[in-house]
């Protein structure tokens, strides 16, 4: 079997690319895989939801194979892709004629679309889940969105991969953590990867204000790229100039490991929810760091006891507020949180396993076409 990899891969700063490298080089030791062939026995189509997927994803309607969604809404994808004609006749497409008025009204203001829970509630996933042989994905949020639009696609869930790193020595992270004013008693919150409006970082900023008035000893740290202009406008003034916030650019892999591993808890919200599962929650808790979700389907297979969970709405901040006190004042419980993150990932999430059920799905799918 020759399976054909279709997938933006490094340089391209996206975390979809750092995946794909990942399993990329795991399938070849299980077979043949070639990089974007003109003919293969089967495709494997990666598709997320900004430009890098254009071309992947007219091959995978062309040309229908599998298909890997690393982000169950398309939206954004179509918003970015398409003219206006032609999104609002997706959209149609997808939800029916009743819809139009509704694909216009989200034409006209795709400046909200980061924000807007509108967009997120429609995700556009009806033209490729008929297309496609079968629709690989991380979480049974995303498979029950695939399901909503085309009810007889083959949804394969297959958990995100992990694959373990180099970390710095223990010596070299308290030293690290000292030169950033961050003594072994300090609890240090990171947000990681690209900032966007659902990452909730004003609610974040907001909960580390009570955190503060308690007296608890936690710093926060912000690391990544702003994915937009404006919300780095709205953000920087409140993250300037305070001394318990550190603040770190996009940053290559080496560097990545050496803040993640001078991290003790990693905040990985999510509002409005798209269905996708974070590569970085992952890592991290392949590393035994505690995560903090928002709750929801998307995180309903890692065990109870090892991350933690905020609801979204009135009570998301003071949950935070107060996990993150109790946390500050309970580093037994940090610990032991973490350990259990860390049994988990490596027993359902690690690369070989993962990449063998990629291959015995290939192998599946091509068995049924011929």
């Amino acid at each position: 079997m020759t399976v054909g990899f279709f997938s933006p891969l490094p340089p391209a700063r996206t975390g979809v690319a750092d995946y794909s490298a990942a399993l990329l080089a795991a399938l070849r030791k299980l077979g043949r895989v070639e990089i974007a062939p003109r003919d293969a026995d089967i495709a494997l189509y990666h598709l997320g939801n900004n430009h890098l997927h254009r071309e992947i994803y007219r091959l995978a309607i062309e040309k229908p194979g599998v298909v890997v969604l690393h982000d169950a809404v398309l939206n954004h994808f179509f918003l970015g892709t398409l003219d206006r004609g032609a999104y609002i006749e997706e959209l149609v497409y997808n939800y029916g004629e009743w819809h139009r008025s509704l694909a216009e009204a989200l034409w006209a203001n795709r400046a909200r679309s980061a924000a807007d829970p509108r967009y997120f509630e429609y995700p556009m996933l009806r033209r490729v889940s008929e297309r496609a042989l079968a629709v690989m994905v991380h979480n049974p949020a995303a498979a029950k969105a695939v399901l909503r639009h085309h009810a007889d696609a083959r949804v394969i869930e297959i958990p995100h991969l992990f694959v373990a790193p180099q970390l710095p020595d223990p010596v070299d992270v308290i030293r690290f953590r000292a030169e950033l004013g961050i003594g072994p008693r300090t609890l240090l919150a990171g947000v990681f990867g690209h900032l966007r409006e659902s990452k909730r970082l004003c609610t974040i900023l907001r909960a580390m204000e009570r955190v503060w008035s308690s007296g608890a000893d936690v710093k926060l740290l912000v690391q990544g790229a702003f994915a937009s202009s404006d919300l780095e406008r709205a953000i920087s003034p409140l993250i300037q100039n305070n001394p318990r916030l550190l603040r770190a650019p996009a940053l290559p892999e080496f560097e990545f490991w050496r803040w993640a591993a001078a991290t003790d808890v990693c905040l990985n919200l999510r509002y409005p929810r798209a269905a996708e599962t974070s590569g970085i929650a992952i890592r991290m808790m392949g590393i035994g760091k505690p995560v903090i979700f928002s709750s929801g389907e998307e995180i309903s297979r890692f065990p109870p006891n090892s991350c933690l969970s905020v609801d979204t709405g009135v009570d998301e901040e003071a949950m935070l507020a107060d996990y993150l006190i109790w946390l500050a004042a309970d580093r037994h419980a940090v610990q032991e949180i973490g350990r259990r993150a860390a049994a988990h990932i490596k027993k359902e999430h690690g690369i070989e396993k993962v990449a063998a059920q990629y291959w015995g799905t290939l192998e599946g799918v091509l068995s049924k076409a011929k």
